[in-house]
């Protein structure tokens, strides 16, 4: 019964972490190219309406996303600068834009600009450009000069800087709102001279995040789409075709791009404001693995002309996302759909623990990790002794059940009823022995998401392991931890009597476990492998008590000799 536990906990590691051995990474960063018309769409219908406003069919968001060629203007092209203890945005004149998004307690990991503060938004992209829909008309403001009420914000409080433009009878109005200590950044505005019925606004969301990371195959596997669902599910751009668009019908109350650490969002969940009608994603048609995905969201204007949200910008600190509320902090997920529920509070509670014993004891995330192992197998040492003295019970009972076995085995009915007898006779559960296998594993699968999602441990060594999210470079790690593995089942074993399916356990699962780990987070493989060596005393202990329980073998029989 132990065997078929254990495999089917391997099986449920196997189902729960599979798609990470699928990932095809691109062999080179696919150039930001111009938008492709919409075409091949998923869903052909319109992006669903909100309450306040008819949205604007799908087709005509796609192609209302803004341009290429946004050098062509008229008069010199001017930046504002917004600047606090935790970001650097640079908004940009011309089409009031914004076109720098650098986190200043981030650090890039990927070549290019190592260890200079992240940046967000790609080399001549823009995020929340804006085009405006009435109708059949269309106002692109991508090409619009704005006047800005500010060039320079140092934002040591509440600081707003206003963007203001106007061109054949229309007016357009945009303000930006900062706070210090946070990374969103609250949008209003105002539409004048598009007639009385309102209108739809075009938030162009760029087409994905700058490579910032020194896993490229890793972080381009992870850009995709969320918007608020049940689940919050994320459309990846893997998932897309060359050249395919996609449409995400609403209302959602927020929508955002996002790579394995950082999101740029889009947040309509102020009370009164209108919601995010709809998104619309298109691939470029010149790649071959897809990792540019050009995203334009959809808001209805009312019929005063007035919009207004939140963006966020940031990174993906569960921290702030969970203060944002309405369940935002879905966009950086501990586990799948359907799963997620489960592994959720395990994987929070670890993630916390984690980060307090790094900022309040000021211990390394390595010695963190080990730490943190030690403590998990003390804490289920009394658990792991009950559960492993039943086991000790239940193989002294292996004679008797196995007399009962032969008495009724042509009455298995029968033969199962005198079985239960036994057990209750005994006072044993054969339930009891499942349950130390069982505890250690939903820890560490949380610990797989944690590793995995947490941005606190992005970029962290210990000893020659570059980075405790990432696999070990050199492979030490995972051979020692199924060498450990190795170890543990030895000297558990020790007093068993020797089977095929106990030399199974011994040589083969080491093995199967070290390939399934080899790839995984290093900090992962670093917890496994503390785990088993502070099992190995326990193990060790009991078996010691198993061979002191083991009744006597009977003696050889005596060959007499002929005379």
């Amino acid at each position: 019964m132990e065997r078929r536990v254990i495999w089917a906990i391997i099986l449920m590691m196997g189902i729960a972490i599979a798609p990470t051995f699928f990932l095809e990474p691109p062999k080179k960063p696919a150039p930001a190219s111009a938008r492709p018309s919409a075409r091949g769409e998923r869903d052909s219908g319109s992006v669903a309406p909100s309450d306040s406003a008819a949205a604007a069919p799908s087709s005509e968001l796609a192609a209302a996303s803004p341009a290429q060629g946004l050098e062509a203007s008229r008069s010199p092209v001017d930046s504002v600068v917004v600047s606090s203890p935790l970001y650097r945005y640079v908004l940009s004149t011309r089409g009031a834009a914004l076109v720098q998004a650098s986190l200043l307690n981030y650090r890039t990991l990927g070549p290019d600009g190592r260890g200079d503060p992240v940046r967000l938004v790609q080399d001549g992209d823009r995020l929340h450009q804006l085009a405006l829909t009435a109708g059949r008309d269309t106002v692109q403001l991508a090409d619009w000069d704005f006047q800005a009420s500010a060039s320079v914000v140092d934002v040591k409080g509440p600081e707003s800087v206003t963007f203001t433009a106007s061109r054949g009878g229309v007016s357009v109005e945009v303000s930006y709102r900062f706070e210090p200590g946070d990374y969103q950044i609250g949008v209003q505005g105002r539409v004048s001279g598009m007639g009385p019925a309102g209108g739809h606004l075009l938030i162009d969301m760029g087409d994905g995040m700058r490579q910032t990371e020194a896993d490229s195959a890793g972080n381009w596997y992870e850009y995709g789409i969320v918007a608020k669902t049940t689940e919050s599910d994320l459309t990846k751009f893997s998932e897309f075709d060359a050249g395919e668009t996609m449409t995400l019908a609403g209302p959602f109350e927020w929508a955002a791009v996002k790579s394995k650490y950082f999101v740029a969002a889009l947040l309509a969940i102020d009370s009164g404001s209108a919601q995010v009608s709809g998104v619309v994603a298109t691939a470029a048609p010149d790649q071959k693995s897809i990792t540019r995905v050009a995203t334009t969201f959809g808001m209805p204007v009312d019929g005063g002309g007035l919009f207004g949200y939140r963006l966020y910008v940031g990174p993906m600190e569960y921290p702030r996302l969970r203060a944002i509320g309405h369940d935002f902090y879905d966009i950086n997920p501990y586990g799948w759909p359907g799963f997620r529920t489960m592994i959720r509070p395990i994987a929070v509670a670890a993630r916390w623990l984690l980060v307090w014993m790094h900022e309040h004891l000021h211990m390394a995330y390595g010695m963190v990790l080990v730490a943190f192992g030690i403590m998990i197998r003390i804490l289920l040492w009394p658990l792991n002794q009950k559960g492993m003295r039943a086991s000790i019970r239940m193989q002294a009972l292996q004679p008797e059940m196995q007399r009962l076995q032969d008495q009724y085995k042509n009455d298995p009915q029968r033969m199962q009823q005198e079985v239960m007898q036994l057990y209750r006779r005994e006072g044993v559960n054969p339930m009891s022995g499942c349950w130390p296998v069982l505890l250690p594993w939903p820890i560490l699968l949380a610990l797989f998401f944690v590793l995995a999602n947490t941005i606190e441990l992005r970029g962290q060594p210990f000893l020659w392991l570059p980075d405790l999210s990432l696999k070990d470079p050199l492979y030490i790690i995972p051979v020692l931890m199924g060498v450990s593995m190795f170890g543990v089942s030895k000297v558990g074993m020790m007093g068993m009597p020797p089977t095929p399916q106990t030399k199974m356990m011994l040589y083969i699962m080491p093995v199967m476990m070290t390939v399934l780990f080899v790839n995984f987070a290093s900090g992962l493989n670093l917890y496994y492998f503390v785990q088993n060596v502070v099992s190995i005393p326990q193990q060790w202990y009991l078996a010691k008590e198993r061979l002191k329980a083991r009744p006597p073998e009977p003696p050889a029989p005596v060959k007499k000799s002929k005379k």
